[in-house]
């Protein structure tokens, strides 16, 4: 049984996810209408997974992720959002989201994205962490002096944004792991960063995922 926590603001919303789980390997344990609520429904159940709202009313769902992974760190959280947004996607996987799966997915997929997030698997292939890896692969990036990289260095660093390894980064860009892993260091050097997290951040904040 795979433990679930539902937060989301509409309550149409909440009951209907528990009708999508009928007769699969998901049980919903709790939900939650705002982040608050959610941080403490979180620490209480451990579900294995939160499905989470990118907004929650007047607030940001997506502020709630590092709350939630606190109290409840073995947790894997999936956003279910209604919004295909670029931003929203490598916000949420800056905060530490595993996937980003859109309201309108089937049944089938959301189940899928449920249980592989569960299993440590890498986000659905429906999902949109991997449309949006495929298709900033395929972005030409415009040379800008305030950023000191490459353009493949840079659709290398959105790529880490979206939270992808080394091998699925070299499966985008159809280039070698050893290649990413150069890519990776000469970026984090030239932008003076230590790790991917910090990566991501930088990304995001220079508008470049």
């Amino acid at each position: 049984m795979i433990k679930v926590l539902v937060v989301d603001d509409h309550e149409v919303v909440r009951q209907g996810l528990v009708s999508v789980f009928q007769d699969s390997p998901v049980r919903i344990v709790g939900d939650a209408e705002d982040p608050d609520e959610a941080v403490k429904q979180a620490r209480k159940h451990k579900p294995d997974v939160v499905l989470l709202d990118v907004r929650l009313g007047g607030k940001d769902g997506i502020e709630a992720i590092r709350r939630i992974r606190s109290a409840a760190p073995a947790t894997q959280i999936i956003v279910l959002s209604g919004f295909d947004n670029p931003t929203y996607i490598a916000r949420a996987v800056s905060a530490g989201a595993h996937d980003y799966v859109l309201k309108t997915a089937s049944r089938a997929e959301l189940i899928a994205a449920v249980t592989g997030a569960a299993e440590g698997a890498a986000p659905a292939r429906s999902g949109q962490l991997r449309r949006m890896a495929g298709a900033m692969a395929n972005r030409d990036v415009p040379a800008d002096a305030n950023v000191p990289l490459t353009p493949r260095e840079t659709q290398t660093l959105r790529l880490v944004a979206m939270g992808l390894s080394n091998k699925e980064i070299a499966d985008a860009l159809e280039i070698s792991v050893e290649t990413v892993k150069e890519h990776v260091q000469n970026m984090l050097r030239k932008i003076s960063l230590n790790d991917r997290t910090q990566a991501a951040v930088w990304a995001i904040r220079h508008g470049l995922a």
